[in-house]
């Protein structure tokens, strides 16, 4: 499947965005998501780094930073501006293939200040509108509530939805004992470290389950990892270019 940003003609773009090179068409790569049952709710966890669930149609991510590499750029570091489209067309291709009624961002979705790369979002937006999408705010989030009022994306610092307490940061154990569901959040960009029988080692972006807490990883490309304890987890999945996988 071909992502929507290649099918959309260049007199159709915002301003800013016409002068973007088009010959850049991200292609959906054949991927494998894990089955994972949690609370008697069927998930799936994607390699793009992504949470679909059954019972709700939701897409679940966090975590995006969209808008980090205009940032950059404007400071004159030599960030590609394709990663920026590929992060939209991975979403997009997403989109597409699970057909989620919701979408919900665990918080940081846009990265600072508003910059160029918003008219990207505009764009995107605007080839799903009857898509539900949910920003928890994070951290990050620091452009007026307005811009994402007008985009019909609803607002919230922490939302509930069946048995999960979708949140942006982390809580600590002792508010964890008391929170209102199994909770869903991101903030951290967790990784986990993977060492080969010489010095070789690798961190993989992963999704860390606990007993009351699930943290995901982040979903934008031109973001770090922080390697996490794998005591501060009951379950990690390691996320590989086209899988998921289980490692403790």
């Amino acid at each position: 499947m071909l992502s929507v940003f290649a099918r959309v003609p260049p007199e159709h773009l915002p301003p800013t965005s016409r002068k973007i090179n088009f010959n850049f068409v991200p292609v959906m790569m054949m991927s494998v998501a894990t089955p994972f049952n949690l609370l008697n709710q069927d998930l799936l966890l994607l390699p793009q780094k992504a949470i679909y669930w059954r019972q709700q149609k939701a897409l679940i991510i966090a975590d995006v930073h969209f808008g980090k590499v205009g940032h950059f750029r404007k400071a004159g570091i030599a960030i590609p501006r394709d990663m920026e489209q590929s992060d939209l067309a991975t979403l997009s291709d997403l989109v597409h293939e699970y057909k989620p009624e919701k979408l919900l961002f665990l918080g940081d979705l846009f990265h600072s200040d508003m910059n160029n790369d918003w008219d990207w979002f505009i764009l995107w937006r605007s080839q799903f509108p009857g898509l539900q999408i949910i920003l928890i705010k994070g951290n990050h989030d620091i452009i007026a509530d307005s811009n994402y009022q007008k985009l019909n994306i609803e607002l919230h610092d922490e939302f509930l939805l069946g048995p999960f307490l979708m949140l942006h940061h982390p809580l600590p154990d002792d508010k964890l004992q008391t929170a209102a569901g199994y909770v869903f959040c991101g903030h951290i960009h967790p990784g986990v470290n993977l060492s080969g029988k010489g010095r070789q080692s690798i961190t993989l972006p992963c999704f860390a389950f606990g007993k009351r807490q699930a943290i995901f990883p982040s979903f934008g490309k031109f973001t770090g990892k922080i390697a996490i304890r794998s005591g501060q987890a009951d379950k990690i999945f390691a996320v590989l270019k086209d899988k998921v996988v289980a490692i403790a």
